[in-house]
């Protein structure tokens, strides 16, 4: 080669093209295939990077023999994630949002929320039931979740029924449902079953009138450090407005009830001519108590790349330099809004209640 020519190749090894970005994930199937998901996105927006896929076990992965409301941490399967974003041994990571905290710790923002599928849940039938419903299902029977949000909601709903907890991940809950006699249906989230492709599976699925879904179900989060402005840069791109404004109301509404995984908080939302709508609601453990009210705001859903300020601090952890700081502002008081209003007519009491049973078995 000549020497222009090595010179040529050196510069293309320097050059920003060659930049290799790591993402960091769980390692269970669900999450691989979110996480190949968001960097198929990014490799088609930015054809001159490389990205490096580092799989990872996290805390909630580990512990499979204790409810997730009774292992008192809240970051659960993330902490781990976060470390290595810390140390720099990752650039990003590709979560579920509702996996995330809606306080994250210091350095950390989600730099982006990419498209949400179906927030809804769904329920998975044992063979011998399929085509039955929840409400035809025998008298007895044993549901498997590990959501206190949907054991709360559809005990009330189903009073025939009993409530299981079921841990694992997508692929064990399935195999404990189809091998074991103990479950006659479990309850997943939609979304990620038809990640999966086992759409096929899915024997109903659950409307808000019968189970309000959780926050942030249904749509990733890429999270990365706050102060990595290239790293903030690459993934803004991935934010959808929509998603982005009814995720921000959702997140300040849970945030200002002090909600978590231990209590049974649920929402739902909608968008329509320029209106944000905000469903939440509040549960006891056993659903015989409960409190929902609804609320909405006027949102201009902004086209993706309008400017926004530069120097926009997070809201609720979300950093979205691209989207109007009005429209975030106005998700985030409707959230609040909505929370002040039900804590205002009692819903710290069915809240505290709630922890301190779930504390105590």
């Amino acid at each position: 080669m000549s020497g222009n020519g090595n010179a040529a190749a050196k510069a293309e090894e320097n050059s920003p093209k060659m930049r290799v970005i790591r993402v960091g994930t769980r390692k269970s199937q669900l999450a691989r295939i979110q996480t190949d998901s968001v960097v198929a996105t990014l490799k088609a927006l930015y054809p001159g990077l490389q990205f490096e896929i580092i799989a990872m076990s996290t805390t909630g992965d580990k512990i499979l023999d204790t409810a997730l409301s009774k292992i008192g941490e809240k970051s659960l399967f993330t902490k781990e994630l976060e470390h290595a974003l810390e140390k720099n041994e990752v650039d990003l990571v590709v979560h579920s949002l509702k996996d995330l905290p809606t306080v994250l710790p210091p350095g950390f923002t989600i730099g982006a929320i990419c498209k949400r599928e179906t927030p809804y849940d769904a329920v998975v039938f044992h063979p011998k039931f399929v085509g039955k419903t929840l409400e035809t299902l025998p008298e007895k029977s044993v549901v498997g979740t590990s959501s206190l949000r949907r054991a709360a909601q559809l005990q009330r709903k189903f009073p025939h029924l009993e409530f299981k907890s079921i841990r694992g991940n997508l692929n064990t809950r399935l195999r404990k449902l189809d091998e074991l006699q103990e479950f006659s249906a479990i309850i997943l989230a939609a979304a990620g079953l038809q990640r999966m492709g086992w759409q096929n599976r899915v024997g109903q699925i659950l409307h808000p009138e019968e189970c309000m879904y959780a926050v942030g179900q249904g749509a990733l989060a890429v999270e990365v450090r706050a102060k990595d402005q290239d790293i903030l840069d690459l993934v803004c791109v991935l934010h959808d407005p929509e998603t982005l404004l009814r995720c921000i109301a959702e997140r300040a509404f849970l945030r200002h009830l002090e909600g978590g995984c231990s209590v049974p908080v649920a929402v739902h939302t909608a968008m329509k001519d320029g209106q944000l709508y905000l469903t939440g609601g509040v549960w006891s453990l056993d659903g015989s108590d409960s409190m929902q009210e609804t609320m909405q705001a006027t949102i201009h859903v902004p086209a993706q790349h309008e400017d926004g300020p530069d120097d926009d601090p997070q809201l609720v952890g979300i950093t979205a330099r691209n989207i109007p700081r009005e429209a975030q502002l106005a998700a985030e008081n409707l959230g609040v809004s909505l929370a002040t209003l039900l804590l205002n007519k009692g819903a710290k009491n069915i809240l505290d209640v709630a922890r301190q049973l779930n504390d105590a078995h």
